[in-house]
């Protein structure tokens, strides 16, 4: 190989490293656009609670949960498009209810997050509020917003992988470079 060449392979080497380094990777987390009923809404007992994401979701997972923990959904979520469909089981008494959810966005990362919403006008006695631990527990969980799952260790192994490629490219530069320095 000519001393030109090799430089010029060094430089493509040193290159890409420096874009490796700059790009960031595609992100196409999708969030809840809105819901029905909707975060803090005051209602009549609902048939069905709608999520509607910001893209097509998959592998929907939705609790409704009344203020003892109960559990007041039936059968599994449909997701179709962006919306996920959950129905409800029987007709919810009046109380304060919590939807917690968890949907697979596009790029392969889970979202989830957690609203409330009242029932009112219902026939139904209201369910009463639990006074243990774990009950406080799960209200304190209900943040109302949304987390994604971490990519640090596709970060890390990202700067690895480049550290160990230019490394390479550097100790076989100048070992091309000091062989062709003898000849």
């Amino acid at each position: 190989m000519t001393r030109a060449v090799r430089r010029a392979a060094a430089g493509i080497a040193a290159a890409g490293a420096a874009l490796a380094l700059t790009a960031s990777p595609a992100s196409a987390h999708t969030s809840l656009t809105g819901a029905s009923p909707g975060q803090g809404a005051t209602v009549a007992p609902p048939a069905q609670v709608v999520l509607t994401y910001g893209d097509p979701v998959q592998l929907p997972q939705v609790v409704i949960t009344d203020a003892r923990g109960g559990r007041h959904e039936s059968g599994a979520p449909q997701a179709v498009d962006n919306k996920v469909t959950e129905a409800v089981k029987g007709t919810l008494p009046n109380g304060v209810y919590t939807v917690g959810w968890r949907v697979v966005s596009p790029d392969g990362h889970p979202i989830s997050g957690t609203y409330k919403f009242t029932v009112t006008g219902s026939a139904g006695a209201a369910p009463a509020p639990a006074a243990s631990a774990s009950a406080s527990a799960s209200a304190s969980n209900a943040s109302g917003r949304a987390s994604d799952g971490s990519s640090g260790w596709l970060w890390i192994g990202l700067i690895a992988a480049v550290v160990v490629v230019a490394g390479g490219g550097f100790a076989w530069y100048r070992r091309s470079s000091g062989a062709a320095g003898e000849k």
